[in-house]
Order: C-alpha cells, then structure tokens, then sequence
C-alpha cells in the first residue's frame, strides 16, 4: 500500500495543513455524539462578567465560532455574587439568594434578572443566536442559606416542604463539615439520603431548566471533592427534562481513570487535571493524564443520554484575566506560539472538549487560526484509535550544539613534529589549527567536543573532550551572565580539567611546567573558559537519540487517514523520529510505507522533524 504523506508543522515557517472546506465539520451534524466545544467566560473574567459582556460575547462566538462548532457559551462561578467591595472568591454574605435558599443572578451585574424571571432572558437571547447557554453551579447548598436556615421549596406543591408532621429547613440538610476544599465559606453537601435533601436539589436543577440552561458545569463534585451520590441525583434529574441539557463536572484533582469509571453513564464531560492556566508547566502535566486516560479505553465512555469525554479543561489563549481576580481581561496570554499550539493539538488529539477561554471580543488573528484550524477540529470531532504512539525518539539539538565550530577564542588542536600526537593549546583563532572542532550533545549539562583536521583519515578516532557548566562558582573571576564551562578529559573515570580562564593567562614558563594544561578538576574559575562563535552548519547523526523529553500520539481519521504527532517537551530544538514500522504494531493491518511528497523529504521507514522548543508537528497520512 502506497502512502502520500501531507504535513502541519507547528511552526510558523512549517505551516502546511491538510485542510477541509470551512464550515464542513459542523453541518449537519449531531455534536451531542461528539467531544462538546464552546465558550466560557472564566479565564477572561474570572467570576466579575456582566449581562452586558457575555451577550457581546454570545454574539462574537455565533458569528465567528459557531461555524466551527462552537455552540456553547458558558457562564462560569459566582453570577450570583455582588460585585462590591469586600467581595471575592470564597467571601461571605454577598451572595443573591431566593427565599428558598436558591442562587438567583446578583440583579447589579445581570439587570435582566431583576423581575424574577432569573437567566430566562439571556437564555433566549443566547437561543436567538443559535447558540446553547450554560452556566456553572457548585455543590449542594451555599453556606448563606445555611446561615440563614432557609426553608425548602416542594415543587410539587409550591409551599415549604413539610415531612413527618414538619416543615424542612437548610440547616436540617446542610453538611457542614462536608465543604468545598476550594471555596469552604462558599458552598457544602446536602444530605441526598434525606427526601429533604433530594426535594432541595430538585428545586435547584427543575429551576435551571426553567430558565432555559442547557449546559451545567457542577463543581466541586469530583476530583478530590468526588460525591457520587449527589452526582447521580442529579444525573437522574437532568435524565428526566424534555430536552437534553449537557451535564459537566468539577474539578479534576486527582481524577483517575478508575475514579472516572464510577461515573459511567452519568456525565458528559468530566474534568481529569486541576485547573490549566497559560504556563508550560501547565500544559506539560495533561500529556500523562491524557495517555492514561486514553489507554484505558475512556474516549469516549458511556455518558448521560449520549458519550462522556475526559476534560483537559478550557484553553487559556488570547486575552486573560488571573485565577481569583476581580477584573475581566486585562493581559495577554503568556506562552509562546508554539505552546499554544502544542497544547491546542494535545487537546485535539486526546479529544477533550474544547471551550475556548480568552476574550472573543478582542480575539487576534492567530488565535482564531489556532482555534478554528480545520484538521485539529475534524481530528477533535470524528478520529479513532486515539493514543499515545510511545515509539518515538528525539535527539536535542540545542542553540549552539550539534554545529560545526569554526573559531575557537581559547582552545585548538596543535600538531606537533609526530602527527599521530596531539596535544590541546591556545593560540589565535586566526590559526588554521582552530578549526575542525565539532560540538555535540550528551544530557542536559554536558556536551562533547572532538576535533578533526579535514585531511585527517575518517577511520581514524578524532581526539574528544568534554565540556559542562561548573558546580561551583567560587573565584571572583567567574564573570556574571557569562556562558563559563569546564573543559575536561576522562581517562578510566579520573577527570581532568583545562586550566583556563576568561581573565587569567599562563606565562611561558606555565605554559612550559603544564603542558597540555589539563589538572585534577578543582571547581574554581581558572578552570572556566567562555566560549561562542559557531557557524550554522548543522552536524546530526540519527544514531545518536534521546527519549527523554518527546511525545507523540497517533489516531486514525474517519476517512481512513492517520494522524501521528510529535510533541517537543525539551527547552531545545530536538529532532523526533518515528518508525513506520512502529506505527503498524499500534495500526493492526496497516502495511505502512512512505514516498516522497513535494514539499517534504520523507524517509522510506520513517518520519522525522525538527521541532522547536515546546513545540510540536502534525503528520497526515492520506492512504490509497
């Protein structure tokens, strides 16, 4: 079988796409059998968003994003908390809540709740967008009703709820001690054992779909605040309404494929690390949570009315506000191009649903591209056999490695009158003798320097030293910002070391005493060298590969295409590669074999790219 190999490059200059006609991912479609995407407010916001902002929002998302699959705009935390001084995260007592102990919107941020009628107006402007509302809600019972000791609402009667000749109240259904982790002054379980305790929860979620949500994100019901028993009422409510209403949960600390498991037909989507925000670290930690997750056979599950997706969480691109603040956007997102795209192809192949966090109004070109990018939506939406591809290596090639050296400002090779000895010395950089260094990587803290003259016998082993940072840096001569390493030698494991510095020199007669200027490695500055002034000659041997520090995954498109990316965890640009024949024992039945694109140089049993720090490449193997 023959295989014409395409390519998307997450790298500006390396930007070719397998791309579908815009709009085609969505038409026609029955997204509730697919990973769920859209908007949330939360990392552009955090908890101060206004009526006035979300539906600009609404509007952006259904004339940009909706095209694209982006159907749900989703209100995050507190849209029932006063915006006034004193108020934040996990504050008390300014809260808006009915005279049934219910969360109503605060009537200063969302001025259409003001006659009662709650989210009912957004809601139908949200729907007139052709667009599905959602909102986040948080465990049980807020601890301002507690206090309170409001009475429950019997929807069945619409009058307090009475039991056992008594009419039922907060404080008979709230477990204090039983708090969120997160938000301890916030919200507690309720007692689902108790007819009081489920009459409470109805009221709450039958007033939901009231209002017209579609979309509930129920935190602090999961992770390390797991409640399998108010999940699966509320499950089995949201189960009974005429009209499906997607079910999500909160936080995933902790979360564990055989946690995630208990949760088997009762949500849609549940969240699998704890929140993601724009650091690399972040991004970094879902690549294992995502494999495991994969490998147990989990994307996707069975879930309420329909699938269930683990959730890497929103994507923190574009503009930002910070975790806990109380102000919108107000910076932009911090990581490099390439780790949003590194994090927006994880996503993609992981399948996690994808709600896009940044603010929509001022969305920039490049997100947008990001975000709506055909191939990682139609691998997102509709690719199988998702997984982790651990047959991969990646070999650094760091800033100044792996390069032929030309120029050397303290050491060279010298011949002397028998050319089979060499010995190391200083002399200009003028000389003919300084050049034929080459530099090449062994770790992260050393590298290996050899030197062959051109004319020199390829049989013949070149003379190797090696260089690393130093330990210590004990002597006032070791200069501040300076790139200083130690040269030194091995010989049956006792290391010796280049006496040199950046500020002292030998005099003749030291020169004379210690030729070749190598001693017992002592850790001080006359033991440092500075070095720099490498050409662009790229000097890669494929024999010589790391594992550490690259990923990949692969996946088969519903086209009978298949998806393999690579992924650069490392601080330098690293050459991954892959074995077509790798690729086979994870494709049963596929007899890979790769020919020579037009704009790529493929390998006949392998692909390889170099990849930038943190960034990553995405293959298509279209196969006929």
């Amino acid at each position: 079988m023959k295989t014409t190999l395409s390519l998307f490059c997450c790298s500006l200059s390396l930007l070719f796409c397998f791309y579908l006609p815009r709009g085609s991912l969505s038409a026609g479609v029955d997204r509730c059998k697919l990973p769920p995407r859209g908007w949330n407010s939360y990392d552009s916001f955090c908890w101060t968003i206004s009526e006035d902002d979300f539906l600009k929002s609404a509007k952006v998302v259904a004339k940009y994003l909706k095209s694209h699959g982006y159907e749900y705009v989703v209100l995050d935390y507190l849209w029932y908390r006063r915006l006034v001084p004193g108020a934040y995260t996990d504050s008390l007592g300014f809260d808006v809540i009915d005279q049934w102990g219910r969360m109503v919107p605060a009537p200063d941020r969302w001025p259409s709740a003001k006659s009662g009628s709650g989210f009912a107006e957004v809601a139908k402007e949200v729907h007139s967008l052709g667009l599905k509302f959602g909102i986040h809600v948080m465990r049980g019972l807020s601890r301002q009703a507690f206090d309170a000791n409001t009475p429950i609402l019997d929807i069945n009667t619409g009058r307090a709820y009475e039991e056992s000749g008594r009419e039922w109240r907060a404080q008979d259904i709230g477990i204090k001690e039983r708090s969120c982790a997160w938000m301890p002054h916030g919200f507690m379980s309720v007692n689902t054992s108790l007819p009081a305790g489920r009459a409470f929860l109805s009221s709450l979620y039958h007033q939901y779909a009231e209002w017209g949500v579609d979309f509930i994100k129920h935190d602090c019901v999961f992770g390390d605040d797991f409640n399998l028993e108010e999940i699966t009422y509320v499950s089995g409510l949201l189960k009974k309404f005429d009209r499906p209403i997607l079910y999500s949960l909160s936080p995933g600390t902790s979360v564990t494929p055989t946690m995630a498991k208990e949760l088997k037909g009762l949500a849609n989507m549940y969240r699998v690390t704890g929140d993601d925000w724009d650091s690399w670290g972040d991004v970094a930690s879902h690549f294992d949570v995502a494999r495991d997750f994969a490998k147990a056979e989990m994307v996707p599950g069975e879930g309420l009315l329909g699938s269930s997706w683990p959730d890497l969480d929103m994507l923190p691109l574009g503009w930002l506000t910070d975790a806990g603040a109380n102000q919108g956007p107000h910076r932009q997102c911090n990581l490099t191009l390439d780790e949003q795209r590194t994090q927006m192809t994880l996503w993609s192949m992981a399948r996690s649903p994808l709600m896009f966090g940044g603010d929509v109004r001022q969305i920039d070109e490049t997100t947008y591209k990001l975000i709506t990018n055909p191939t990682l939506l139609e691998i997102n939406d509709y690719s199988s056999n998702n997984m982790e591809f651990p047959y991969v290596t990646g070999k650094i090639l760091g800033p100044a490695r792996n390069h032929l050296m030309r120029r050397s400002k303290i050491s060279m090779l010298k011949r002397v009158n028998n050319h089979h000895t060499r010995v190391v010395g200083v002399t200009s950089c003028k000389d003919p003798n300084a050049n034929g260094w080459s530099v090449e990587s062994l770790g992260q803290y050393h590298e290996q320097i050899c030197w062959r003259k051109e004319d020199e016998q390829l049989n013949r082993e070149p003379l190797c030293l090696y260089k690393r940072k130093p330990l210590l840096a004990s002597s006032e001569h070791v200069l501040y910002g300076q790139d200083n390493r130690r040269l030194f030698t091995s010989d049956n494991g006792v290391k010796s070391c280049l006496d040199a510095s950046p500020r002292h020199k030998l005099t003749s007669s030291e020169w004379k005493k210690k030729q070749p200027s190598f001693s017992t490695c002592r850790g001080d500055a006359n033991q440092v060298y500075i070095y720099h002034h490498f050409s662009s000659s790229p000097r890669i041997d494929p024999n010589d590969v790391r594992t550490s520090g690259v990923r990949s995954w692969i996946a088969t498109g519903r086209q009978g295409e298949i998806y393999v990316a690579f992924f650069n965890l490392n601080v330098e640009k690293t050459l991954i590669s892959a074995k077509l024949s790798d690729m086979a024992k994870v494709l049963p039945g596929r007899n890979l074999e790769v020919w020579s694109g037009q704009r790529y140089e493929a390998v006949a049993d392998s692909l390889e790219m170099v990849v930038d720090k943190h960034g990553c490449a995405l293959f298509t193997l279209n196969c006929s």
